[in-house]
């Protein structure tokens, strides 16, 4: 993960104050990309300890279509709770989009059982894409999606995935949202009987708020350790997966570094 932090310290070196609907500043640079062989091991940042349950749980509710903070919250994972309604509802946001896309003749696209379907049937395809950015309903979102579009790609019999993160906060989102789609990359590589190829990460908005600085400098201190392994159940269905499908091991991070989320 030495890339993480290297990019971590290109921000501060190199990033833009800018202003944000938070009320936050951030220092900014736009265009960025990393890269992760999922072969080298399962790519969860060492130099602070994440919460890997809420990784796991938010992407089973994604893949449930799920738009309601109460399944996560029945399983203590609270990273929605900030933009929830007083009835846990978070507007179609992405479960909507990934499993029920609805079009205008009043039907629904089920974008994951799709591109997972097309992986077996056509794996060559360059259309591998599901995509989150629905304009006719962001209006309705109580959070535009920040990673908004991911692409898969086999090769010589490995699956990869592209992601495309609109607006990345480095310092906690962004180790969050490699973990989940590296996580994701090994499920559907699993589904399809393909092996894990590597994980790439496009951001546009790549940032640092200014209450997360010294939070920052602090990661930077640490050198990262050896990366732990991801093993699955053998699933024929995604909605098959379960919480105790998942296991890590040899994860021996550093303590974790508190941050507030800008909301």
């Amino acid at each position: 993960m030495q890339q993480y932090l290297g990019l971590m310290q290109r921000i501060l070196d190199e990033g833009v104050w800018k202003q944000n609907r938070t009320g936050i500043k951030t220092l900014n640079l736009f265009g960025t990309t990393m890269r992760f062989d999922l072969a080298r091991g399962f790519p969860l940042l060492t130099t602070k300890k994440l919460h890997m349950k809420s990784i796991i749980y938010e992407l089973l509710w994604f893949f449930r279509g799920d738009t309601n903070i109460r399944f996560l919250n029945g399983h203590g994972v609270r990273v929605w709770n900030e933009w929830a309604d007083e009835n846990g509802d978070l507007g179609p946001i992405y479960g909507r989009q990934w499993r029920s896309w609805p079009t205008a003749s009043g039907e629904n696209i089920d974008q994951l059982a799709n591109v997972i379907q097309e992986i077996r049937n056509d794996p060559d395809s360059r259309r591998l894409l599901v995509n989150t950015w629905n304009v006719a309903e962001l209006p309705m979102m109580h959070l535009y999606p920040c990673h908004v579009m991911f692409q898969f790609d086999v090769t010589k019999g490995k699956l990869s995935c592209s992601m495309y993160q609109r607006s990345a906060d480095f310092f906690l989102g962004v180790p969050f949202n490699i973990a989940s789609y590296s996580l994701l990359t090994l499920i559907v590589a699993n589904l399809t009987g393909l092996e894990p190829g590597e994980f790439v990460h496009f951001m546009g908005s790549t940032h640092i708020y200014e209450n997360h600085l010294e939070q920052c400098k602090l990661q930077l201190t640490r050198t990262p350790r050896e990366l732990p392994t991801m093993h699955l159940a053998q699933h024929g269905c995604i909605e098959d997966f379960v919480f105790d499908d998942f296991r890590l091991e040899g994860y021996d991070p550093y303590p974790s570094i508190p941050g507030k989320v800008a909301v």
